[in-house]
């Protein structure tokens, strides 16, 4: 048969020419062939020896058969991603299965803080000093952070805020749980309220939270002592042990600050089921809050509104105490602030003004104003002279109206003519105590000083209490780097110069020197474990100081002039006027500055019952601005002990309450106070 040309596709040629190639070994003559990789339509010549059918059908089978490398490979990735797909079903249903039903659970169920109110605090006979009233703050929820951030523009302008002010929140925040809602707003108005409530659906990330606010029915009564709370700062936070968590809110000072952790309680947690829009539509398990513990304090309502109602119009402080036992009965500064404006969160502004006002509202008067105690002091000088046997006990000395010391002129108020120890107190001679203040010596009065209390803290529990000064030999060294000037000894001698008291020193000075020495531990909570200090005080010493003190109340020629003594009440009491500047800069000036006036009184005159001590700044003299409100809360506290219910006393302003017992009915008034006070 004689050979043919045919022209085929490159696939089938391929074939064709492997076939022929290497199945025809018996081709004969005549057969031609080009390479099949000389492209599509090659020519080449078929062998004659075979049919021209046979060799179509062997090209057409080996076009349907795919490479076995190929195959193996679409093989291994088909199994790969099966295996893959089996890992991942494998992986959510065995190793995920709790974090994915977490996360579901938190699509329906949320969970909502309960938080626990503070406790009350009740004055020594059960009446209400601070409790809570009922409030509302907004939630932000941030499960979702991506919604949350899409929705801040909306939620600042409906809850009147700024978008600083709610990221500010958000920041404040970042190292607690995701899932943790936060207080974003914590007083929500009516209309934060009616906001929350219309949004729901689309704003699904806000919730109302119910809290307790804090309340302080009668203001800025005891402010000073009771002290206010606020929101807990990030240093409070990082230093808690997550115990505290940000939006908490804290005592920030006074005996809110002193007893937080009993206060405080354990906040609780209800978990609601909610549906798509946020709404709740039914309730899971709920672990209620614990509530915090109320604390009964040492102060007497009454005596407290009698000395409230004497300072109204006045700068300074006062503390009153059982001096038996140490007991606070009552507290004073002034000027001071009102707790309430606390009790949400107070505006930047506000909160400027109180500290930098000049007048100081934010100072505790009674432990903190560090300032001369004047003639108080020479109750310490009294007690040093006699006990430390250096000047006899009889010694006497001639008062023209001053005193040459140390090439310097000292002066005294009156010229008192020969003047004995009972004299010198009665009467406040500062010649004589000047004389007293030079023989005894610096180190000696330091001595005295230090050891009735003065200069070191009382140890009462509340925060910053200031230890105040008495200045000595070493104190100048240290301080000042020289030696001490012997004509400072006499300025001391008087309390002034150097040495600064604070009116609760003073008031346990004074109660030390009429007991024998013992120096109790004032404290405000009722019931509280204390320890007292001893600085032994002989019998004979007592006696002739606390007549002294007797004589400046009830004898004509007290300081006082007898206007401040009660009928039927062994009081007594020592003034001070204390000068804010010396005599030479008085002069520089050209006028001179008021002083301060002190009054520390007790009763009965030995071992007494109450010990009072009264500062009133820039008020002169101490006999007719501090004495009579001593005297008041002394005639309050005698006439409460014996049942009396005559409410008149010396107090120029106010109108005190007087206050029932928790739960047992109405607020009553007393009637107006009046004056019987003069002047000196």
């Amino acid at each position: 048969m004689r050979g043919f040309r045919v022209r085929a596709p490159r696939g089938v040629a391929t074939a064709l020419w492997r076939v022929a190639d290497t199945g025809s070994p018996k081709s004969g003559a005549g057969s031609t062939c080009s390479s099949p990789e000389s492209g599509a339509g090659s020519t080449w010549s078929l062998p004659e020896s075979r049919p021209r059918g046979e060799y179509l059908a062997l090209s057409l089978q080996n076009e349907k058969r795919l490479p076995q490398g190929r195959l193996a490979v679409v093989s291994y990735f088909i199994v790969g991603m099966i295996a893959l797909l089996l890992f991942g079903f494998w992986k959510l249903q065995i190793i995920d299965s709790d974090r994915y039903a977490q996360m579901a659970e938190r699509n329906r169920v949320r969970s909502i803080p309960i938080n626990a109110p503070r406790g009350s605090m009740l004055d020594r006979e059960g009446r209400v000093l601070v409790d809570n009233y009922p409030s509302f703050s907004v939630l932000l929820l941030r499960d979702a952070p991506e919604q949350v951030d899409k929705l801040l523009p909306q939620i600042a302008d409906g809850l009147s805020m700024t978008l600083d002010e709610v990221k500010q929140q958000i920041d404040a925040a970042k190292s607690m749980p995701k899932f943790q809602p936060i207080v974003i707003k914590p007083e929500a108005s009516p209309s934060d309220i009616a906001f929350i409530e219309s949004h729901r659906a689309d704003i699904p990330v806000l919730e109302m939270l119910m809290v307790h606010r804090r309340r302080y029915p009668h203001g800025d009564m005891l402010a000073s002592a009771i002290g206010y709370v606020g929101e807990v700062s990030a240093e409070q936070v990082d230093a808690s042990d997550n115990s505290l968590k940000p939006g908490d809110t804290v005592g920030k000072s006074g005996l809110e600050r002193q007893y937080n952790e009993t206060l405080m309680g354990t906040d609780g947690m209800r978990r609601v089921i909610v549906n798509s829009i946020g709404k709740e539509v039914g309730r899971l398990e709920q672990q209620d809050a614990i509530p915090g513990k109320p604390i009964q304090l040492t102060i007497d309502y009454d005596l407290q509104a009698i000395a409230e109602a004497d300072f109204a119009t006045k700068e300074g402080a006062l503390v009153a105490m059982d001096a038996r036992t140490g007991e606070v009965l009552a507290m004073v500064s002034r000027p001071t602030f009102d707790p309430n404006d606390f009790a949400i969160r107070i505006p930047p502004a506000e909160w400027a003004h109180l500290n930098t006002d000049p007048e100081t509202p934010l100072i505790n008067r009674a432990i903190q104003a560090q300032l001369a105690p004047g003639s108080v002091f020479k109750v310490v000088m009294a007690t040093a002279m006699l006990e430390s046997k250096a000047i006899p006990a009889d010694y006497t000395v001639y008062c023209p109206g001053y005193a040459n010391f140390y090439g310097r002129t000292f002066h005294c108020d009156h010229a008192h003519g020969s003047v004995d120890l009972h004299k010198g107190i009665v009467a406040s001679c500062d010649v004589y105590f000047y004389n007293v203040g030079k023989l005894l010596g610096i180190d000696r009065i330091d001595q005295y000083a230090t050891g009735l209390g003065l200069g070191r803290r009382t140890g009462i529990d509340l925060p910053g209490e200031e230890p105040g000064l008495v200045p000595s030999e070493d104190w100048v060294e240290r301080v000042y780097h020289h030696k001490w000037y012997p004509g400072s000894t006499i300025s001391v001698a008087i309390g002034q110069g150097a040495v600064m008291v604070t009116p609760i020193q003073l008031m346990r000075m004074i109660g030390a020197v009429a007991n024998g020495g013992d120096l109790v531990q004032p404290h405000l909570l009722k019931n509280l474990t204390t320890k007292a200090d001893h600085f032994p005080i002989s019998d004979d010493t007592v006696q002739q100081v606390t007549d002294g003190m007797w004589g400046v109340v009830n004898e004509p020629d007290g300081t006082t002039s007898g206007q401040i003594k009660l009928e039927n009440v062994d009081f007594s009491g020592k003034t001070g006027t204390a000068q804010v500047e010396s005599f030479d800069l008085q002069n520089k000036l050209g006028k001179k500055l008021k002083e301060n006036g002190w009054f520390v009184g007790l009763a009965p005159r030995r071992n007494p019952e109450i010990v009072v001590a009264a500062l009133v700044q820039a008020g002169g003299w101490g006999s007719t601005s501090a004495a009579p409100i001593v005297r008041d809360v002394v005639k309050a506290y005698y006439d409460k002990k014996s049942g009396k219910k005559d409410l008149t006393y010396t107090a120029k302003d106010g109108k005190p309450a007087i206050v029932q017992p928790y739960g047992m009915g109405p607020i009553a008034q007393a009637d107006p106070v009046k004056s019987d006070a003069k002047e000196r």
